[in-house]
């Protein structure tokens, strides 16, 4: 792996790729997270008095009504009080401004670029990786630094583009590195290794368990994906979330590797896929028609719990419950807490789990937290990661 400490970056002009993709709302930060996570490479580069130019998206641009409720102002306001300077923003992504306001710049100084998805308003430039794009924005600097895991799935020009066109003078950041790190170590994970999976649909989840009911000693499956296993048990799931285009893969997986798939033995059931109707505590084959399951059960924690004791790792994405709602994050909150109890070597694959060990206060008690979900889950799948390819 490249990584930024490979590069002379001292007194160089430095592009970084960032992750600044913060969750808001009413038009504030409601998550700096993702922008915390990025202090230690730019504050690296300032210390080698290096001028940082920094690039990342915020949200999806696919109309002009997009372009104010995304606009980057609002991360540079922030970032600027974290980093205990000035960061001037460029409310543009390329032109005389930017580059008058980078040749003017004086070591030490940092530039935020608007969010490059700007650029995919006419002909989605950015999220198709535009040649000439990649080569603008790879011409305003001397060196490249990519540190946003969570795009680097994704062959976009701010990313891949860059890189390819500045192939000797491109590495990773300290959180690329500290994210491959902690996944590298389920390429020969220690066992037993356990993984669980939750959420909602399963066809999110195929190539994960494609790739890893294999390598894995147990695959422990809750959330609303586990209900289509269930059904291709024959169990009856009321009206519970199924996936019918994937009973025929459940089907496959339960019959190759059914001694492997753990599925829930009790759940928490409703009539109306709601906060506000009290829930009833069912065995699994108990299922009305008029129900649908919501949560696993107490027994099922304890089921999972009972596989968890004695494992060495174990990867987790995806919420077990209805997590949006109060009634239903019982579940995934007596896991994590006895996986943190436990001293058990979890790694949270980004996304709403991510986010639910967040709300727990649980997040950094674990042994690492993905910040990018899409690009854990490709990763476990197995999958190359166009991010990664383009600097090794």
């Amino acid at each position: 792996m490249k990584k930024i400490t490979d590069l002379d970056v001292a007194n160089k002009k430095v592009l970084i790729r960032c992750d600044f993709n913060v969750p808001l709302k009413d038009g504030k930060i409601i998550d700096d997270t993702r922008i915390r996570e990025a202090l230690k490479t730019i504050s690296y580069c300032l210390e080698q008095n290096a001028k940082v130019i920094l690039f990342s998206h915020l949200g999806r641009i696919k109309e002009e009504a997009d372009l104010e409720k995304n606009n980057l102002q609002i991360v540079a306001s922030r970032l600027s009080e974290l980093l205990n300077k000035k960061v001037t923003f460029i409310a543009e992504t390329r032109g005389q401004n930017l580059e008058k306001a980078i040749e003017n710049m004086q070591n030490g100084d940092v530039i935020l670029v608007q969010n490059t998805r700007y650029e995919d308003l006419n002909g989605k430039k950015e999220s198709s990786n535009d040649i000439e794009l990649g080569k603008y924005w790879a011409s305003l600097g001397d060196v490249f630094i990519n540190d946003a895991f969570g795009t680097i799935h994704r062959a976009h020009a701010s990313n891949v583009g860059i890189a390819t066109n500045m192939q000797n003078r491109s590495a990773f950041g300290f959180l690329i590195e500290k994210e491959l790190n902690a996944l590298s170590s389920l390429d020969n994970p220690e066992h037993p290794f356990i993984v669980i999976l939750g959420g909602a649909k399963v066809s999110d989840k195929i190539g994960v368990i494609e790739n890893l009911v294999t390598k894995s000693d147990k695959i422990l499956i809750g959330g609303g994906m586990a209900f289509t296993f269930l059904k291709a048990q024959g169990i009856e799931i009321g009206k519970s979330l199924l996936d019918a285009d994937n009973l025929a893969f459940c089907e496959k997986m339960l019959k190759e590797h059914g001694d492997k798939i753990i599925l829930p033995i009790d759940t928490a059931v409703s009539q109306t896929y709601s906060n506000d109707e009290d829930y009833r505590l069912k065995d699994i084959t108990q299922i009305a028609e008029t129900e649908m399951g919501l949560d696993i059960g107490p027994k099922t924690v304890e089921l999972f719990e009972s596989y968890l004791k004695d494992a060495k790792i174990a990867v987790w994405n995806g919420p077990l419950g209805v997590y949006e709602f109060d009634k239903y994050k019982q579940s995934t909150n007596d896991l994590l807490n006895y996986l943190v109890t436990n001293n058990i070597k979890v790694i949270l694959g980004g996304g709403d789990i991510v986010a639910a060990a967040s709300n727990a206060g649980l997040k950094d008690k674990v042994y690492h937290a993905s910040t990018g979900g899409g690009a854990t889950l490709e990763y476990l799948e197995g999958k190359t990661l166009p991010g990664i390819e383009a600097i090794k």
